[in-house]
């Protein structure tokens, strides 16, 4: 499954988030705000930046704001 880190105010995780439910894509959000060590996790995958959405791939390969069509061609790649 999918880990999107996102925070409560970003626009573009809503809007990957939107298009990955209308597309069926099951994910699980953590809100780096909240959470000090997925912060830290998004930066390190940034070089230093807290860039979201940062979504973290089951086989551990990340994305910094993907569009769906990324998101989508990696998960059917990976099936």
């Amino acid at each position: 499954m999918l880990t999107i880190y996102t925070t409560s105010w970003c626009g573009y995780c809503v809007r990957l988030k939107h298009q990955l439910d209308r597309a069926g894509v099951e994910y699980k959000t953590v809100d780096i705000e909240n959470d000090p060590t997925a912060e830290q996790l998004v930066r390190d995958a940034n070089n230093g930046n807290a860039t979201v959405p940062t979504v973290l791939f089951p086989d551990g390969t990340v994305m910094t704001n993907p569009s769906l069509r990324q998101v989508t061609e990696k998960v059917t790649s990976a099936a």
